[in-house]
C-alpha cells in the first residue's frame, strides 16, 4: 500500500462520514479533568513557593483536558494528526517558568492528558500514585525546616560577633555586609525551624543592634 492509498484510507476514516464515539469521548474528557482536578489539589498541598499562583494551578487541570482532547483528534487518523502538528508548530510558549517544580506539573499534565486520551487510564492512575508519593517524601524532607534571610542593623565590631554567636549550630552564611560609618548591615542565610527562633529574641537584647528582620527565602541552602 503506497502513501497515497494510506491518505486516502485515512480520509475516508476519518469520522466525518461516520457517527464519533460520543461515550467514548465523555469518559475520556471526565478522566482528565479528574486527574486534572488532582494535580491541582496536591500542587496547592505541596506548594512550597512563597507566593501561590492560583491562576497557575487552574491551568494545570486546563492543560489536562486540552491535552486529551488533542490526543483524541489526532488519534483518528494521519490527516488529522498532520494538521495538528503543523498548527501547533507556530505556537510559542513564553510564560516564564520560575520554580523548576511547576515544570514538572506542567509534563505531569500533560502526559496525563495523553494517557486519558488514548484510553490508558490505569497507567495515568499509578503515574499519579508514584509522583504523589515522591512529592510526599521529598515535602516532608523539606518540612523539617526551611530558609531564612535574616538582615541585622548594629554598631560595632563587637555586637556582629554576638549576633554570629546567637545562632548557635545553626547552619548559616553571611551574604553580604555593608558597613555606613559606624553602622553595619549583615544579611544572613540560615536554616532553621519554626519552631526555632529564639536566636530573634537574643539578637535583638544585644545592646548595639538597632533591628532584626526575618525573611522567608524560596531557596535551597548550599552552605
Amino acid at each position: 500500500m503506497s502513501v497515497k492509498d494510506v491518505i486516502k484510507k485515512s480520509v475516508l476514516e476519518s469520522g466525518a462520514f461516520t457517527q464519533y464515539d460520543i461515550p467514548g469521548i465523555i469518559e475520556a474528557l471526565a478522566a482528565a479533568l479528574l486527574l486534572g482536578a488532582l494535580i491541582y489539589l496536591v500542587y496547592r498541598k505541596f506548594y512550597a513557593g512563597v507566593v501561590f499562583s492560583r491562576t497557575f494551578a487552574v491551568t494545570l487541570v486546563g492543560m489536562t483536558v486540552l491535552t486529551c482532547m488533542v490526543t483524541l483528534a489526532i488519534s483518528t487518523n494521519v490527516v488529522i494528526s498532520l494538521g495538528m502538528v503543523g498548527a501547533l508548530s507556530i505556537v510559542r510558549f513564553r510564560t516564564a517558568i520560575k520554580d523548576p517544580m511547576d515544570l514538572l506539573y506542567l509534563f505531569w499534565a500533560i502526559t496525563t492528558g495523553i494517557t486519558a486520551g488514548a484510553g490508558m487510564y490505569v497507567l495515568a492512575l499509578l503515574a499519579a500514585a508514584i509522583m504523589i508519593l515522591m512529592i510526599v517524601l521529598f515535602y516532608h524532607k523539606q518540612q523539617r525546616g526551611k530558609i531564612y534571610i535574616a538582615v541585622i542593623h548594629y554598631t560595632g565590631n563587637q555586637a556582629g560577633d554576638e549576633v554570629i554567636r546567637c545562632f548557635g549550630k545553626r547552619k548559616y552564611f553571611i551574604k553580604s555586609k555593608t558597613m555606613r560609618k559606624e553602622k553595619t548591615e549583615m544579611a544572613v542565610e540560615l536554616y532553621c525551624r519554626q519552631n526555632d527562633m529564639d536566636f530573634m529574641e537574643k539578637i535583638r537584647s544585644i545592646e548595639n543592634v538597632e533591628d532584626v528582620t526575618l525573611i522567608q527565602y524560596n531557596g535551597e541552602y548550599h552552605g
